[in-house]
């Protein structure tokens, strides 16, 4: 695909055949520039078979943003459409709804808040805000949920190993079983929720940090084929890179011959004045390795070289493998806890791809719409009560117990301050019996979840940093209860409506059914 080609299926044609056509349908009805407000949230945490999620980490916005300042309607997209025709050979797209959109197919027209990138967020909660013209904001639909739902993901992901790998440090190592260039985008969400590094070059070029890595196999394989030794390839690699020397001891047999191996380089290393990294183990038992070669390394005077492990690691694994060791290496003299604190984590396909549950449930839903000079809720109704969306403009704010621990998320209606309630009355989202109230003595802070982010498609802030959205990740997790941040059958936090927006919702509905 040329440079012409990927501008057209990368830019403003990324998206749904239906946006268009329903774009074109508000032209015809002249409704095309009525203002209306979408909200973008998710159903339900991100659920891997044996473990589940508790809270998400929210990615992909700044990405989001850019795409929409840089993307706009070209001539050779207009061009394009102008070709489409319908089963009886009419055209799809008519002249005057081009002309229309060569004009002012742009997201400059848009507004919108939204959560900001690195902060937890939960099932329902408004994450992402669009105001402004129908059929702009409906075209955008496609796109915005590509981006942020997979950012998402993966940054959850990224969160909840971290968590388990009791923050030592974790290396992002999926771009080779990544989907495309969609692993760019997976890298930045992974150093978001709980990466440190990337081997990712690019990525990690664009963020500002050094990309990592090891050497290959093939390089071992490569000098034992020319009738040289692992040896001789541990010592050209040490030699080239005496500083950042970390070598993969399992190509041949990792405790006979990888690690006695890498023990040689490292001492020839160390009367040069250098100090070794570390090895890396990528095929085994990772537990019981990881002890042996700890012994190993331990008796030959490394106690402080890195044991990087990868292989399909994911939280649970980890949590195996931690498990382990810490059950494990007394029976061989090793200090569990020391041993764990020199473990690195190399997490690959199983972050890239969010192995177990591969997509997040986010939705882009109409709430509000601009008419005869008020804001009218909007509301779509489902079978399931659980899908009905929470009508209206709205905010969302996050409420703190007396310990500082986030206790809940509260979804309120534009002109409510819950700050000023006392008691706060907190409704069940969806059952009509439960409810709490909260006496104002026992909440510490209530905050607004939600930032203005574009008014008019004017950023109004620079893009943040890569530390700023980690610490907003971290302070976040850390306002959880130890409950809701377990891998395991997570407790449930604790989503709510305030009554009026309860009221509203219960009212269109009955309004719905009559």
């Amino acid at each position: 695909m040329n440079a012409a080609n990927r501008s057209t299926a990368e830019g403003i044609l990324f998206t749904d055949q239906y946006q268009l056509t329903m774009a074109q349908l508000y032209y015809r009805l002249g409704l095309q520039e009525k203002e209306v407000q979408f909200e973008h949230y998710f159903r339900e945490y991100p659920d891997y078979g044996l473990h589940k999620a508790g809270y998400c980490v929210n990615a992909g916005l700044e990405w989001l943003l850019d795409w929409m300042q840089e993307t706009s309607f070209r001539p050779e997209d207009i061009d394009y459409l102008r070709t489409q025709r319908t089963r009886s050979g009419g055209r799809v797209f008519a002249d005057d709804f081009l002309a229309w959109l060569a004009g002012n197919g742009n997201f400059n027209c848009l507004s919108m808040q939204a959560v900001l990138e690195g902060r937890v967020v939960h099932p329902n909660v408004p994450i992402t805000v669009v105001r402004g013209p129908l059929a702009m904001a409906q075209i955008l639909e496609t796109a915005l949920l590509n981006q942020l739902n997979y950012q998402i993901l993966i940054a959850t992901k990224a969160a909840r190993i971290r968590e388990i790998g009791r923050a030592q440090l974790m290396l992002e190592f999926g771009l080779r079983r990544g989907h495309d260039r969609g692993a760019n985008a997976g890298a930045r969400a992974a150093l978001i929720g709980g990466a440190d590094y990337t081997s990712n070059v690019g990525v990690s070029h664009l963020l500002g940090l050094p990309p990592k890595g090891t050497h290959a196999h093939s390089m071992v394989q490569l000098f034992i084929a020319m009738g040289q030794t692992e040896l001789d390839a541990f010592r050209a690699y040490a030699e080239l890179y005496p500083d950042e020397c970390l070598l993969l001891v399992d190509t041949v047999n990792t405790l006979e011959s990888g690690v006695p191996n890498a023990i040689k380089v490292f001492e020839e290393l160390r009367r040069k004045g250098y100090k070794p990294v570390g090895v890396r183990l990528d095929s085994g038992d990772l537990a019981f390795l990881s002890i042996q070669v700890a012994r190993l390394l331990n008796e030959a005077g490394f106690p402080d070289t890195a044991i990087v492990l990868s292989n399909n690691l994911d939280e649970l694994v980890i949590w195996q493998i931690v498990t382990q060791i810490s059950q494990e290496a007394p029976r061989y003299g090793v200090d569990a806890d020391a041993l764990v604190n020199r473990l690195v984590y190399g997490v690959g396909t199983r972050l890239i791809t969010s192995w177990g549950d591969s997509a997040l449930g986010g939705v882009y839903k109409l709430v509000a719409v601009h008419h005869e000079n008020q804001w009218r809720p909007a509301i779509k109704i489902s079978e399931s009560i659980v899908k009905t969306p929470n009508p209206g403009d709205k905010r969302s704010w996050r409420v703190y117990d007396r310990r500082g621990k986030a206790t809940a998320d509260l979804i309120a209606l534009a002109d409510e301050n819950p700050a000023l309630a006392d008691p706060l009355l907190l409704r069940h989202p969806t059952e009509q019996a439960k409810q709490r109230a909260l006496p104002r003595a026992e909440i510490s802070r209530i905050e607004p979840l939600l930032a203005e982010v574009l008014r008019q498609g004017e950023r109004l802030e620079p893009s943040p940093t890569l530390d700023s959205m980690r610490r907003r990740r971290q302070a976040d997790v850390e306002c959880l209860d130890p409950g809701v941040r377990r891998i395991m059958n997570p407790h449930i936090y604790h989503v709510s409506l305030s009554q009026e927006l309860w009221n509203l919702k219960q009212r269109l509905i009955d309004e719905a059914a009559l």
